[in-house]
């Protein structure tokens, strides 16, 4: 069974309350484990902020580690819908990765530092279902920056004599030490921190031989002019050709 859904609910709502209440846990839950952590934090003391007793926090969900499946699992849904709504209006290779960049890390920090440092921790715990849900997740996140680069080496912006899944990780690896500075330094400068660490990755992912690559985009540019401008009657003489 998708862990996921094992997670989600242990009792079906069965009305507008129950999915209130079960709105309300998640949000105290995710309160608790932001501020102290997954090993200080207990289903007492988030019955206490709801003013509930413990065992309607178990009436909803089997226990601490299925709440913070589904408050991880929440987020990774969150992130990864504002995400997908906004990169396709984004143009240009360069532009995607800066912003698939800086979503990442503005993302993480905004809901502070706790929660941050609780994905960062809980996403390599070593329990086996909960490591393949953050696998399924992590994979679905890191979907549109591998379709950045992807198109990238395709359109000669991005270098293809690497394999994709190591330019990804050469991206998101420099992502997480940034993270966890902020984390021990409570606070930074995401614009700045964004833009730097992009200029840096663009400089290693461009190809080899840049000039190549400029002289190969002009060319693919300059054959999509002329296609675009083609005339009615050129097309129609090619045809019986």
């Amino acid at each position: 069974m998708n862990i996921a859904k094992r997670a989600s609910v242990r009792r079906t709502p069965s009305s507008v309350k129950s999915e209130e209440r079960i709105k309300n846990i998640l949000k105290v839950a995710r309160e608790v484990f932001s501020e102290v952590g997954y090993a200080a934090a207990t289903t007492i003391e988030m019955a206490r902020r709801l003013g509930v007793s413990e065992a309607t926090v178990f009436t909803y969900f089997n226990g601490k580690r299925d709440l913070c499946v589904r408050v991880i699992c929440d987020w990774y849904d969150e992130i990864i819908g504002e995400i997908e709504a906004s990169l396709p209006s984004i143009s240009g290779t360069r532009e995607k990765l800066n912003f698939l960049i800086h979503a990442h890390l503005y993302h993480l920090m905004i809901d502070g530092p706790g929660l941050c440092a609780l994905i960062l921790s809980e996403g390599r715990a070593k329990d086996d279902a909960f490591g393949d849900e953050i696998v399924r997740l992590q994979r679905r996140y890191t979907a549109p920056m591998m379709t950045v680069l992807a198109d990238g080496v395709a359109a000669g912006d991005i270098r293809g004599d690497l394999p994709l899944s190591l330019l990804r990780s050469s991206i998101y690896g420099p992502m997480e030490h940034v993270l966890w500075d902020a984390i021990s330094k409570k606070g930074v400068d995401i614009d700045a921190v964004s833009r730097h660490l992009s200029e840096f990755l663009w400089q290693g992912l461009q190809p080899p031989n840049p000039r190549l690559a400029a002289l190969g985009r002009l060319h693919r540019d300059v054959s999509a002019a002329l296609q675009r401008f083609e005339t009615p009657s050129s097309t129609k003489a090619k045809s019986f050709q």
